[in-house]
């Protein structure tokens, strides 16, 4: 990652043979003459390093105090530099917030090393230690530096989809290989000058040319696909999906982990604020999200009404698809009892056509709760295949409550979970819960 200093120095002489010192391709050196631009440039480049001389119009000691206020949240490494080698001095100045203190005149070498070895352990502040990329709070600043300069570029905001679900199974070790192992891919598709951290374990930023911000998303997505199974056991790899132990009995059906990517550029839009571009990112990366298998979407141009705003409502609603009619009732009332919006469908010989085309309902629910039926027919998981074959319940969560205790056999419909009868409504009910916050992410 490249960081940034700023030389705080009202002589440009001596101000530009210091930035000449320190400046290179990982040091990106910004000179200020006056305090106002300094104040300007510290909100909008979030520097790594501050190098403030006495030259200023202020007491020097005062000022390392003001700059240590604006920046309390950034923590930037501020060194004093003053003609003065008083001891006084150098105590006022490091009480009131400089990391360093030099006396000029300074010995090249010296200077070079001692900023060289603030900003090194500035970086090693900043990394992530278990993939060696910049942490969350260093992309974010590294993305409001890219906005200020108002260049061209692409931001991609990309997830590793099921994650903590496979941590749950295979052990945070595992995990950790499985991120080491998309980053190292993900590596291999950048140039030196693009930028990559992490904005959460399993989330990472991008910023790169947007002439090849697509082609980069289009070979993750193809690439994390390929590999994604060799993580898995080969029982699991074997039946394509991977089953995490629920309350007693119950198994949960997870999908192998995969990529989401969502990508946003300021070829169409000029951002003014990280903010902003932070929130487009992650609209348009949900946009991208499928319920498996890799994906990505790109920000495209929005064609709307003046001042419009689009709200996408809370889905609530329930369906419930149980045989025997007074446990039917019972299962209706508890749930609408919950603030629910429930409908039983009925016994399952009448509902064989709801995943028809021709069947029609304001929106498809959050939630359907199927009866897999007797063990001789097991009607519930027909229904429950043909539900997850329609494109209308893509993002419904189905669970399958059974007499028949075959885990797999149940899961094999594609349910998301596998409930055996009998079981607690506490039990019913925490899924429920559960399965209404992932399908309205």
């Amino acid at each position: 990652m490249r960081k940034h200093t700023l030389i705080i120095d009202k002589r440009k002489e001596l101000s530009t043979k210091y930035k000449k010192l320190i400046e290179s391709s990982d040091n990106f050196v910004l000179i200020s003459h006056s305090l106002n631009s300094a104040i300007k440039i510290i909100q909008e480049n979030e520097p790594d390093l501050i190098i403030v001389s006495d030259s200023i119009d202020e007491k020097l000691s005062d000022f390392c105090k003001k700059l240590r206020i604006l920046t309390f949240n950034t923590r930037p490494v501020i060194i004093a530099v003053s003609k003065s080698a008083e001891i006084d001095d150098k105590i006022q100045a490091l009480e009131n917030g400089a990391d360093d203190f030099l006396s000029e005149p300074i010995n090249a070498s010296e200077f070079k090393m001692r900023i060289m070895a603030h900003l090194r352990r500035e970086h090693e502040a900043n990394i992530n230690i278990k993939t060696m990329l910049p942490n969350k709070n260093y992309s974010l600043k590294t993305l409001k530096r890219t906005v200020a300069k108002q260049n061209s570029w692409a931001c991609l905001y990309i997830s590793i989809q099921n994650f903590e679900n496979y941590k749950e199974i295979y052990t945070e070790l595992a995990s950790d290989k499985l991120v080491q192992t998309y980053c190292a891919i993900i590596n291999s598709a950048l140039d030196d000058d693009d930028y990559f951290g992490h904005l959460e374990n399993n989330k990472f930023l991008i910023i790169t040319n947007p002439l090849r911000s697509e082609k980069i998303a289009s070979f993750l997505t193809f690439a994390f696909d390929a590999i994604s199974s060799k993580f898995y056991s080969s029982e699991d790899a074997k039946r394509g999906y991977t089953i995490s132990q629920g309350d007693e009995m119950a198994g949960r059906r997870s999908e192998f982990v995969f990529t989401t990517i969502g990508v946003v550029t300021n070829e169409f839009k000029k951002y003014t604020k990280s903010q902003d571009v932070l929130n487009a990112l992650i609209q348009t990366h949900n946009l991208a999200k499928k319920p498996s298998g890799s994906s990505y979407a790109i920000e495209l141009p929005k064609i709307s009404a003046k001042d419009s705003v689009f709200k996408k409502d809370f889905n609530n609603k329930i369906w419930v698809l149980e045989e025997d009619e007074a446990l039917s009732l019972l299962l209706t009332t508890t749930i609408e009892l919950q603030g629910y919006d429930v409908e039983t469908l009925g016994n399952t010989q009448t509902i064989g056509t709801l995943a028809s085309s021709d069947i029609s309902f304001s929106i498809a629910p959050a939630v359907i709760i199927i009866d897999a039926g007797n063990a001789e027919t097991m009607l519930g998981l027909d229904i429950c295949k043909a539900l997850k074959e329609d494109k209308k319940f893509i993002n419904s969560k189905i669970i399958v409550t059974s007499v028949l205790h075959d885990k797999e056999l149940v899961l094999n419909s594609r349910a998301d979970l596998y409930l055996p009868k009998p079981y607690e409504l506490l039990t019913l009910l925490r899924w429920v819960k559960t399965f209404l916050k992932e399908a309205n992410k």
